[in-house]
Order: C-alpha cells, then sequence, then structure tokens
C-alpha cells in the first residue's frame, strides 16, 4: 500500500474548470479531488455559472451539464456520480463496488451529509455555498467527500468519516490519510449566537473560537479529525472564505440565499 503525499491545495485550470486540487495525490494513488470555483459552467443570473447543486431554482439540464462539465475536466467524463441531499446530519452512503451505485444514490437520495467510496470509477460530488467541504483519502485510495455545516461539524461527522474510512480499510489508523479542507465561511464570517459558539467550545475546546459568537469550522474540524487520528501535518486547508470571495465562490450569506452551489468531488481512477 502507497504512502500518500503530504497533501496540498494548488489551483490548477481543468478545461474551462478552475479548482483546486492535489496533482501529487492522483500521481500516487489514483484519487483525483477537485473543489470547484463558480466559474466554468452553463448556468445563468445567481448560478452563473458553475451550479453543480439541484436543489436551488437553477435549470435542472443546466445543473447536470455543469456535472458532466466537472467530470470531464477531471478525466472522467461520464462516471457515475454519488450526489446526496444534504440534510446537515451524520449519515454516510457507503459505495462498495460499482454494482452498489443505484443503490447508495437512492440511499444518498433520502438524505446524507458524506459519501465513502472504495469502488474504482465511482464519484461522490457534494454542494456547497459557505459549509465546509471535507475530502478525506486513504492510502489505498479509498475516499470520503464530506459535507460539515455547522451542525454537522458539531456533531462530529469529520470523525465519523474518518473512523468509518479506516474500518473500511481494515487497519483501524487513519495516521496515513490526508484531509483536505475546502473553501468555507471562516470564523471572521460565521457569527453566531453565543450559545452555539459555547457549545463548539465545550465539544471542541475554547480555540475553536475567535470570540464569543465566532466560530472556526476549520479548527472544529481539524481538532475532529485529530481525534480520530489524523495526522496535523495530513491537514491541508485552503484557507479560502467563501463569503469575502464571493466573486469566486458561491456564498448564501454573501447572496442572501439566492446562489448556486461549488462543489467538493473526488473519483479513483480504475485499477
Amino acid at each position: 500500500m502507497p504512502t500518500l503525499p503530504m497533501p496540498v491545495l494548488i489551483e490548477r485550470e481543468l478545461g474551462s474548470v478552475s479548482a483546486l486540487t492535489d496533482e501529487a495525490l492522483f500521481e500516487a494513488c489514483g484519487v483525483r479531488i477537485a473543489f470547484t470555483g463558480r466559474d466554468g459552467g452553463v448556468s445563468t443570473g445567481p448560478y452563473a455559472s458553475l451550479n453543480t447543486g439541484d436543489h436551488v431554482e437553477d435549470d435542472l439540464s443546466c445543473v447536470l451539464q455543469n456535472r458532466a462539465i466537472v467530470l470531464e475536466a477531471l478525466g472522467f467524463a461520464g462516471a457515475p456520480l454519488v450526489v446526496p441531499k444534504q440534510v446537515h446530519g451524520v449519515e454516510i452512503v457507503k459505495v462498495g463496488a460499482p454494482d452498489d451505485v443505484p443503490g447508495a444514490q437512492a440511499q444518498a437520495a433520502a438524505g446524507a451529509d458524506a459519501v465513502l467510496v472504495e469502488a474504482p470509477g465511482v464519484g461522490a460530488l457534494l454542494n456547497f455555498a459557505d459549509c465546509l467541504p471535507l475530502i478525506l483519502v486513504a492510502p489505498s485510495g479509498r475516499f470520503a467527500v464530506v459535507h460539515a455545516g455547522w451542525r454537522g461539524a458539531l456533531a462530529g461527522i469529520a470523525g465519523k468519516a474518518v473512523r468509518e474510512l479506516a474500518q473500511a480499510q481494515g487497519e483501524g489508523s487513519a495516521a496515513g490519510f490526508n484531509a483536505y479542507i475546502g473553501p468555507h465561511i471562516r470564523s471572521e464570517c460565521f457569527e453566531t449566537s453565543e450559545d452555539i459558539a459555547a457549545r463548539f467550545a465545550d465539544a471542541y475546546g475554547a480555540d475553536v473560537l475567535a470570540d464569543s459568537r465566532h466560530v472556526s469550522l476549520a479548527r472544529v474540524v481539524s481538532v475532529d479529525l485529530a481525534r480520530a487520528g489524523v495526522s496535523h501535518d495530513r491537514i491541508a486547508d485552503a484557507g479560502i472564505c467563501t463569503v469575502c470571495n464571493s466573486d469566486r465562490y458561491f456564498s448564501y450569506r454573501a447572496a442572501a440565499g439566492n446562489c448556486g452551489r461549488h462543489a467538493a468531488v473526488a473519483i479513483r481512477k480504475g485499477e
């Protein structure tokens, strides 16, 4: 089993799509990851242009074409995708083999916030517009794509995904995993109530708070990952705030709720 290179996130132009990715990871284990931005698609209006979310009021044909554009940009045109209906919980859909795809798609449509994939050639795509996107990759090439909004982050979805990925790998340890945190609302823009902030501090330590009302979701998730066994130096954080960079990424808060969704996506080449 290969040792993964240390994780990095570098912005690359992949056809019409600009995405944060780790090419050394792909070379090492065949897993291609990407955090897309909002440019390079066919949607218009507030969804312009690479909206991959089908739960907003965008034309569904545009959404599906945008997803196809992303897959083609990653070099996996036509590959099956599992795209969950995200419900801010901790449910994880698993895809053990290519034949599991229809069942996994049905389970995902019923509501889930992470997809764990063992099968080559099967992609997982989740949608974001301020919530924290997380991609986990094991040395075996198994991976998970995770949606960590504040409720999911507080409930420990990141750590749960690590433990289930370690169990799937059969080794029980996550020390060699890579973790990638994509663009999301950062602490300077994520203001919440003092009660909710206090719940984060109680669960993950006072260091996750910038002050009594501002929470760092990246710190929360990093603490959760470390508790589950991921080495701190194997957590790559894009360090980008979606609210402050709403020209490049969709932001629910910056757009007062009327916007598209960018994607976190991962897929592994066939063996």
